[in-house]
């Protein structure tokens, strides 16, 4: 059985869990971001329905399929409420989910280092932001603080 993994913080979240009575090797991958954390960075830079904070998490999580495919698992859509303990109970949450079968131990953390920094750059870019992502992934805590400081950076810029 692998073991659970989690990234989180007040900006987005990734959760790995074990998938009961699927199997030793499935796994629950739950992602979310919280567009309205995402505001002062995302604000008047996009159409109205299209939050690059959104569609980046959207994007992110096709590039997850993908290396899940790469490492041999299968990854499936879900459309149960599985995730529904992780997800917090404020409004402003955008949220994916899926269900990978045959996971490898590796793929957990792989998943991790890929889809947090691939949907920040695809922020970033959408933006049009020229701001420098870190080359490997800060804890949860460190970049909380990051993407705080980018939102007075910019969320004052809007003034």
């Amino acid at each position: 059985m692998i073991d659970s993994l989690e990234y989180i913080n007040d900006f987005l979240y990734f959760v790995f869990l074990p998938y009961e009575g699927q199997g030793d090797n499935t796994m629950l991958y739950c992602s979310g971001i919280n567009l309205d954390r995402f505001l002062p960075i995302t604000k008047g830079r996009h159409r109205p329905l299209a939050n690059p904070a959104r569609r980046g998490l959207q994007l992110a999580n096709l590039g997850v399929r993908a290396l899940a495919l790469e490492k041999d698992a299968s990854p499936k859509a879900l459309k149960s409420s599985d995730c529904a303990e992780i997800v917090p109970k404020s409004n402003g949450w955008y949220r994916d989910k899926l269900l990978i079968e045959n996971v490898p131990a590796s793929l957990p953390g792989d998943i991790l280092n890929y889809v947090i920094l691939n949907l920040l750059g695809r922020v970033m870019h959408s933006c049009q932001l020229n701001e420098i992502l870190p080359d490997k992934l800060p804890d949860p805590e460190e970049l909380q603080l990051y993407l705080d400081s980018l939102c007075v950076k910019y969320g004052d810029e809007m003034k």
